[in-house]
């Protein structure tokens, strides 16, 4: 829509293997979404109906499951932690959490109404897979069953990392990610929980209350591939697990949903533009979801590409200034996951203390707190 707004002389085709009529807002895979992102889907005027199926995150607190620094006890009030929160950031919200179909359903929508206000410009080509691009001078030939020549090709579609062809930038993390749902008895509501465990990152997001009231929370719980200690559990198990994971703050984990798991990894090209072919999001960079960063940074991508076309007349020189723009927020938002990915690996003897240093001397550091915290909202602008 953003495109359609900007780019008034501009003809846009949208391909998508998804029919049309498939049931896209019945998928309930969780995205976290950025402050950042969420003033993006407001300018693109479909936030409202994403927010009604939403829930907003209000503070972030990240805490390390082990004793980090000396004289610290497990559960001690005073163990490694760093909290931000909106209101000390002077921000509404920090960002929201909503699942994938609540997301993609109003922005399809919206896409379909603009294409009937001008079928002439606007085209939506859904249940149509494109199977090859081929680069032509002054533009792409985009294979979608006919061949068609356009003079840029946008790739939005990248899949999970086992799926994927490797990048330029790669490494298997040797992780994988459990995701589900949980229920809470207690705890503060809108709170995201990040928990530094010694087998990986877990976090738990917080979701709009389940039909019969219950506190809900989306969870991603990260453990070595070779050496899983959650397959083998039954549900029972995996719960009583999760709740010695968790600091006492969090609440107390009542339920859970049947897990799923996907390994994870870095998968990486070295710039967005190749020729006169964009790739953003998963196409251009998947990430580990330490950060949960991945959607956001594929938002930011697409809105100053479409900045830069409507800057400049002239194609080839708004994809070099995309190149050169878009490089620092890219490459610090991938080596600040990647970092924190491999850490989880070494053995280094004292690497939890450093850590937990770390998350103790944010704390009391409010300048750096608070710029972490823009950083997580906005991006390296």
């Amino acid at each position: 829509m953003q495109a359609a707004r900007l780019l008034p002389n501009a003809r846009l085709c949208v391909f998508d293997t998804r029919p049309a009529d498939a049931p896209v807002a019945a998928d309930a895979r969780t995205l976290a979404l950025s402050l950042g992102s969420v003033q993006i889907l407001e300018r693109l005027k479909v936030w409202p109906r994403i927010a009604a199926n939403a829930m907003p995150i209000r503070a972030v607190h990240v805490s390390q499951q082990q004793p980090a620094l000396l004289g610290l006890t497990v559960g001690s009030d005073r163990e490694p932690a760093l909290h931000i929160r909106a209101e000390d950031e002077r921000v509404p919200q920090l960002g929201a959490v909503a699942s994938y179909g609540a997301i993609v359903a109003p922005l399809q929508h919206a896409w379909f109404a603009a294409c009937a206000a001008e079928p002439a410009r606007l085209a939506a080509r859904f249940g149509t897979p494109v199977s090859a691009l081929k680069p032509v001078p002054g533009g792409v030939e985009v294979d979608a069953g006919v061949a068609e020549r356009f003079d840029l090709a946008v790739v939005a579609e990248g899949g999970v990392f086992s799926d994927q062809a490797r990048k330029a930038v790669t490494h298997d993390y040797h992780q994988t990610a459990w995701v589900g749902t949980v229920t809470l008895a207690g705890g503060e509501r809108g709170v995201a929980y990040e928990r530094f465990t010694p087998n990986g990152p877990a976090a738990l997001l917080p979701l709009p209350d389940g039909p019969d009231g219950a506190q809900r929370a989306s969870l991603v719980w990260c453990v070595p591939t070779d050496d899983d200690p959650v397959a083998p559990l039954d549900d029972t198990q995996r719960l009583a697990v999760l709740n010695t994971l968790f600091a006492q703050g969090t609440g107390r984990l009542v339920g859970l949903s049947r897990l799923k798991s996907f390994p994870l990894g870095l998968n990486a090209e070295r710039s967005l533009v190749a020729g006169r072919t964009v790739r953003i999001g998963n196409a251009a960079q998947t990430l580990h979801p330490v950060a949960g960063q991945g959607l956001n940074l594929g938002l930011r991508d697409a809105c100053e590409l479409v900045a830069q076309l409507g800057r400049h007349a002239d194609i080839d020189t708004a994809l070099r200034r995309i190149q050169w723009q878009r490089a620092p927020d890219r490459w610090a938002m991938i080596a600040a996951t990647d970092f924190l990915a491999r850490s989880f690996t070494w053995q280094f003897p004292g690497l939890s203390t450093l850590r937990g240093l770390g998350l103790a001397a944010l704390q009391v550091a409010p300048p750096l707190k608070s710029l972490l915290a823009r950083q997580m909202m906005f991006g390296r602008r």
